[in-house]
């Protein structure tokens, strides 16, 4: 592979999942406000941010692709954020409660030398169980997922929370379509499978 591979994020799970594509990656901050314009749409939201974190990077990184991201999770029409601590993440998952969370993660794999990008959105609904104010209580008692949007990590404890998950990829809940990743880097000539590099 003869461009530079960068995930611009320092997240994480992130990380972790871009590591199952064994492609050798740089993690770079992207220093970008998220903050949400008036009346911006979710998916019009995740979408603007997955591309300026990549082009952020981008301008100080020559001969690279890289890759943007942004996740949000919305309940009836609501985006709900990270909660921070306990009375917060109590509230969210009392809201979530018997409901569908769907959740939008935008995707940029942006080319610097070219100055072109491909993007999407990638919907991921969560089907919660009815859920016991003891059972809220005990879970974020147990996982703490106090810096995860809707406050649960599924990819650990959290799964006991849902009756049903629905998406295109499981990976694009915890943050990174990898499906999708795949096929944008297909359409820059990079065929994963050709040029990964497993320990």
């Amino acid at each position: 592979m003869n461009k530079t591979l960068i995930l611009a994020s320092t997240s994480p799970f992130r990380q972790q999942l871009l590591h199952k594509i064994a492609l050798p990656f740089e993690c770079i901050s992207p220093n970008v406000d998220e903050t949400p314009h008036n009346e911006e749409s979710p998916q019009a939201l995740v979408q603007r941010l997955a591309i300026a974190k990549a082009q952020a990077v981008a301008a100080n990184h020559a001969n690279s692709l890289i890759i943007g991201g942004d996740q949000v999770a919305v309940i009836n029409g609501q985006i709900v954020g990270k909660p921070h601590h306990f009375d917060a993440a109590f509230k969210q998952l009392k809201a979530a409660s018997n409901q569908v969370i769907t959740f939008y993660t935008g995707l940029c794999l942006y080319n610097s030398d070219e100055e072109t990008y491909q993007v999407i959105v990638e919907p991921f609904n969560v089907h919660f169980r009815q859920l016991s104010d003891a059972m809220i209580t005990g879970y974020l008692n147990a996982e703490q997922p106090y810096n995860c949007a809707g406050s649960f990590k599924s990819e650990g404890l959290g799964i006991a929370l849902f009756s049903k998950l629905d998406g295109k990829d499981p990976n694009t809940l915890v943050g990174l379509p990898l499906i999708s990743l795949i096929e944008m880097l297909n359409n820059q000539g990079i065929e994963v499978l050709e040029h990964c590099q497993v320990q």
